[in-house]
């Protein structure tokens, strides 16, 4: 076989091309690393590599609340809002029932006919809405078309990746991004115990009192101006000034 002639085979074959495609999408949907740059990667993902795709969004489900957090046009939105008007559509079975679900021509589906009619009539005909989990909120990955029958079968197995990938990149985004708090909530603790050391340095070398004391005035002086007790212990520090503890 000519190589050359191999080379174009391979380039032509859809399942090679399923396989980039999942690569491409892994490293660029987990080097965002934030969860708002995860949510935003993944709706200019649909658009950019799945080409049936004109607009694309995240439709989520919690605590009773339906919202679009992130979406490249607002007539996604304005379709999600639909969705949640009329209590039908795609993208509420995807959520329910936790499956891929895909209109051909929202002009005639008869699934949801209050929904199919309106998004239709608003310039979309076409829609695929895939489940998508992540850190226990529900929510589905919605792809939609200004032409019917838009998500070919390559499409829809790019779009099943696109969701599957987008599920494990926000759950990691959400970890890391939960012990970056954690760190820096560990780091103000640290602070805060220095500060408040230092403050009761001071009142035991000025007043003369025990460690146990000192701490006991700058909670009263905490609790007398009502202001958190590290940033009682800092202005100690700062100004060399007794705190005010109220009446005796």
């Amino acid at each position: 076989m000519d190589p050359v002639d191999g080379e174009a085979t391979i380039d032509r074959d859809p399942y090679a091309d399923l396989a980039r495609s999942f690569s491409d999408t892994a490293r660029i949907l987990f080097s965002a690393g934030s969860v708002d740059g995860t949510l935003e990667r993944v709706v200019d993902m649909a658009v950019t590599t799945i080409e049936g795709c004109d607009f694309a969004g995240l439709f989520v489900a919690h605590g009773g609340v339906v919202s679009t957090p992130v979406c490249t046009d607002q007539i996604v939105a304005d379709i999600d809002a639909l969705q949640h008007e009329t209590g039908e559509g795609p993208c509420l079975d995807a959520i329910a029932h936790r499956l891929m679900f895909y209109a051909d021509d929202l002009n005639e589906d008869d699934r949801w006919p209050n929904f199919g009619r309106q998004a239709a009539e608003g310039g979309l005909r076409s829609v695929l809405a895939l489940p998508l989990t992540t850190n226990g909120i529900d929510g589905a990955v919605n792809l939609y078309a200004r032409y019917p029958a838009a998500f070919g079968v390559i499409d829809r197995a790019r779009a099943m990746i696109l969701a599957s990938l987008a599920g494990i990149a926000l759950s990691t985004a959400h970890l890391l991004e939960d012990e970056g708090r954690r760190i820096e909530n560990l780091h103000s603790a640290l602070g805060s115990r220095e500060i408040i050391g230092q403050a009761q340095g001071i009142l035991m070398e000025r007043e003369r009192i025990a460690a146990d004391q000192a701490f006991d005035v700058l909670r009263r002086a905490s609790q007398h101006l009502n202001v958190k007790l590290r940033e009682v212990a800092q202005n100690l520090v700062d100004t060399g000034e007794r705190p005010d503890t109220g009446p005796a």
